[in-house]
């Protein structure tokens, strides 16, 4: 029998090594290797195989042109948001990696979906909960399920009543026998909840090392591919946010998606960090509800505050997150510091960049801001790194440090250079269409974004618009503008 090979693992990156280190030579973290064994000698559970003997054909390179290629259809899901930030739905064959904080709602968001995904067969797989768990999840989120008795494994669907779908669950670690399950089903749709809790019988090693999830997810990957079934992974993240697991995790699937959000709030944001099928820059924003997540179609209203006298530090910007326009409400407050070095803080925007705002300020307006307390705050938790929001955290900050409020019914959208100019921005139709649909008067953009000389399609037609637009050079104008 054949000796057990055994090898060293860096639990940051995944970098393997035949003996112990001290330093990973590949992301220079001390004391991260931990012995693992890699490999069996006889393994007595077999792999995924594939169903049908065509794909198991011997590949060979083709030229590209020989390639045959059919659109790409995709399954649409009730939910609107998820569409978006997928790209436009789920892709068959992809392999989805959900991430987030513990207890954010990554659970709930994908038992919903497998829940209420129409003429569908979905296996939603758990480690982590008990079948009586995720059935009391599903009682809440979907009130009237219909009756049946429990199974052996896999129990019957829940929620197919109102919900549309068959949804199957399983609770199990084992891969060998979840595909054993998935060869009787025949699902369309594969969760796994989580895939830190699944374990291969080919590495003799603990759920959640580096060769256990590099080994489960290559099985799943591979049943995906050659099955043409969608799969959705949920993962745990680290103390500094990231993934847990090695680095090619990330790599080997097809999209990365980032359940965000403050558990003591009820709004959560999805955003794509990759993705293969689609922009990796949209997002998507639910509402945390007793009876589960509902979708947000319009975020302006839920980023705006319904105040009703008006307050000196508070701007509205023009954002775009992906291909949606949004209005945000920017905060700032500017006071005397008390201490002997002025404090900088900044809630959902760079604190870098908040800097350089203030140097501006003071260099090019004469704002002495140095000796000043400054705080930035971007209301609803949602973290923004559009440039197009500068002009308004200017006005903002400009406005709290002279205690003079910004009229109601007025935004902005526009960069704001080193030497104090105002750049242009993109897609500055749709923001001002956004504007405009919220009922705001008044817009300040960059008189940039309106081209002059003979090049005709570049230029915008402000006269269909009934939002007056400001046209503005230079910070300088802004101010005397909005002050006089």
């Amino acid at each position: 029998m054949a000796k057990t090979k055994v090898s060293y693992f860096c639990q940051s990156c995944g970098f393997e090594a035949p003996k112990w280190l001290g330093k990973c030579p590949s992301c220079s973290q001390w004391n991260t290797f931990v012995e693992e064994i890699v490999e069996r000698a006889n393994p007595s559970v077999p792999d995924w195989k594939p169903q049908s003997t065509s794909l198991q054909r011997a590949n060979k390179a083709v030229p590209i042109d020989k390639i045959e290629f059919d659109e790409e259809h995709r399954i649409l899901t009730p939910d609107k948001e998820f569409n978006r930030v997928l790209g436009g739905g789920i892709v068959a064959g992809s392999l989805v990696l959900i991430g987030g904080e513990p207890g954010i709602g990554k659970s709930t968001l994908m038992l919903q979906l497998s829940l209420n995904m129409p003429g569908l067969r979905v296996l939603y797989v758990s480690g982590e909960e008990s079948d009586r768990q995720i059935k009391m999840r599903a009682e809440r989120l979907a009130p009237q399920p219909p009756e049946g008795g429990a199974g052996s494994q896999a129990t019957p669907p829940l929620g197919g009543g109102g919900a549309g779908g068959d949804c199957y669950i399983l609770t199990e670690t084992s891969t060998q026998n979840i595909f054993k399950q998935i060869e009787q089903l025949q699902p369309e749709l594969v969760v796994i909840d989580s895939i830190q809790t699944l374990h291969s019988a080919h590495i003799e090693s603990t759920p959640g090392s580096v060769s256990q999830v590099r080994e489960c997810t290559a099985e799943l990957l591979r049943f995906a591919k050659e099955s043409g079934t969608p799969v959705f992974l949920i993962g745990h993240i680290t103390k500094d946010g990231m993934i847990a697991g090695p680095k090619i995790l990330e790599h080997m699937v097809d999209t990365v998606l980032q359940f965000e959000g403050d558990r003591h709030h009820v709004y959560r944001i999805l955003r794509a960090v990759k993705n293969r099928f689609g922009s990796a820059s949209e997002l998507g924003i639910y509402e945390m509800l007793g009876a589960g997540l509902r979708e947000v179609s319009n975020p302006s209203e839920i980023l705006l505050s319904q105040r009703e006298e008006q307050l000196s530090g508070i701007t509205i910007s023009a954002t775009l997150e992906g291909m949606r326009p949004m209005m945000i409400e920017t905060q700032a407050l500017v006071s005397t510091s008390a201490y002997g070095t002025p404090q900088r803080s900044a809630t959902g925007f760079d604190t870098r960049r908040m800097n350089m705002l203030l140097a501006v300020l003071e260099k090019r307006c004469g704002f002495k801001l140095g000796a000043k307390d400054v705080f930035l705050n971007i209301t609803g938790g949602i973290r923004v790194e559009d440039p197009a929001i500068d002009l308004g955290l200017a006005a903002a900050i400009i406005s709290s440090h002279e205690d003079i409020p910004i009229p109601f019914k007025t935004c902005f959208a526009g960069e704001l250079g080193l030497s104090g100019e105002i750049r242009a921005v993109n897609r500055v139709e749709q923001r001002i269409a956004e504007a405009q649909k919220l009922g705001f008067e008044q817009i300040f953009i960059s008189k940039y974004n309106l081209p002059t000389g003979g090049n005709d399609k570049k230029r915008i037609d402000l006269s269909r618009y009934e939002i007056a637009v400001k046209t503005v050079g230079s910070i300088e104008e802004v101010f005397t503008l909005l002050f006089g």
